[in-house]
């Protein structure tokens, strides 16, 4: 089972994910931009990581911080059906906390 406080930093541990810890890490010093931190997130991660598994933790990041920022600056909700799929999500991750939750009708209503 996945432990989704380590998300937002509640747990330090692998939080059921293979290399969860150094993911977590390695993806908080990209979003940082803190050069240090990322040359020392990155070796810990590649001494863990095949080169193909890198790559893809580097694309996920990458695709999901443009995809992010687009429909954060355009102001685009979640739609109906997706709010309705997370579930527990928004709840569980605090989600509402983010300025961009206004963008989504009744998102606060659904993490209260």
């Amino acid at each position: 089972m996945v432990d989704l406080r380590a998300v937002n930093g509640e747990v330090q541990s692998d939080a059921g994910v293979a290399h969860g810890a150094a993911l977590v890490t390695f993806a908080d010093a990209v979003i940082r931009g803190d050069e240090d931190a990322l040359r020392r997130a990155r070796t810990a991660l590649r001494s863990v990581l095949s080169a193909e598994a890198f790559v893809d933790a580097c694309a996920v990041i990458g695709a999901f911080n443009v995809v992010d920022r687009i429909a954060d600056a355009t102001g685009i909700p979640l739609d109906p059906p997706m709010a309705d799929m997370s579930g527990d999500l928004p709840r569980v991750l605090n989600l509402t906390r983010f300025a961009s939750a206004a963008n989504t009708p009744g998102a606060r209503d659904r993490t209260s």
